[in-house]
């Protein structure tokens, strides 16, 4: 499918554009943050990401002119929290995408091409960790892991990509096995081509578009479970601008959650609208790409 046939089977799918104006207005939130929430402090000491407190008092004050979104219990500035939360709900979600593309592209790689006790040493692996169910795995290493290293976004993310990247093995694996035994690669492995440049120029190109599809998709699924953490207490510091962690905020206030709505429905939509962007785009090149769904419409 050429670029700009991909581009008008996209932009025909209603969905898909919901995704991608969302998405554009998250990445304008980003890039806009220090004006739409300019930081406040001390210069050159400055940690935009710790979200500004107005006094140490428990109970959660309404909107107001100050606070245009309220603030939580210990007086963190919720509209602040957004609006930078959204720039770490993007480090996250990319960062932990790459990083657990590229272990399960290297593992299902050579566990695909070279076969045999390769193949069934690395697979087992893999079971192995499949074995754990994910979001319970990834909280036990970062509880360890915090005991460590402390909290941050880097425990949180550790924890969550050692255990994530097995998707990705299995389902390269299987396409570099439709792929392997094509003329093209058999032609390259004749006239002595290395290994390494086979799998790199002449099978990941043609196998890797279905693990990518997911990859788009699974991004705000890594900022979901990583919300999950900070609320339990297990990824970012205190007072840091993560959506998770303002939620986490509200757990003292649930019985009074109609006179404090807005201290969970402001991060609340945006984790949800956040993790509906990418699901809705992913979704749609997932369409785009597989031929069996274009032929059933």
């Amino acid at each position: 499918m050429t670029f700009k046939k991909l581009v008008r089977t996209f932009f025909r799918n209603p969905l898909a554009v919901l995704g991608l104006v969302l998405l554009l207005f998250f990445v304008a939130v980003a890039i806009l943050a220090p004006v739409l929430a300019p930081p406040v402090g001390e210069r050159g000491r400055l940690n935009p990401y710790r979200i500004p407190r107005d006094g140490f008092s428990a109970p959660p004050e309404p909107p107001s002119e100050e606070h245009p979104f309220g603030t939580t219990e210990g007086q963190y500035d919720i509209y602040y929290g957004v609006v930078w939360g959204t720039r770490t709900a993007f480090q996250v979600g990319i960062a932990m995408t790459v990083a657990t593309l590229l272990i399960g592209l290297v593992v299902g790689s050579i566990a695909a091409y070279y076969g045999g006790w390769v193949d069934e040493l690395l697979m087992r692996i893999v079971e192995i960790f499949q074995a754990f169910p994910f979001l319970l795995a990834a909280i036990t290493l970062s509880a360890v892991l915090q005991a460590k290293l402390g909290k941050g976004l880097l425990t949180g993310m550790i924890a969550l990509v050692a255990f994530g990247w097995t998707t990705y093995a299995r389902l390269i694996r299987g396409d570099i096995l439709a792929v392997r035994q094509r003329d093209y690669v058999l032609a390259a492995r004749s006239v002595g081509v290395k290994d390494l440049t086979i799998l790199v120029r002449h099978i990941i190109p043609n196998a890797i578009f279905p693990t990518i599809v997911l990859a788009s998709m699974r991004i705000g699924d890594y900022v979901l479970s990583f919300a999950g953490l900070s609320f339990l207490g297990l990824g970012t510091e205190v007072g840091y601008a993560d959506w998770g962690q303002l939620i986490s905020f509200a757990r003292n206030w649930i019985p009074a959650l109609a006179e404090h709505w807005y201290i969970l429905v402001y991060p609340g939509a945006a984790i949800v609208l956040f993790v509906l962007a990418w699901n809705l785009v992913g979704d749609a090149f997932r369409d785009i790409m597989d031929p069996r769904l274009q032929g059933s419409r």
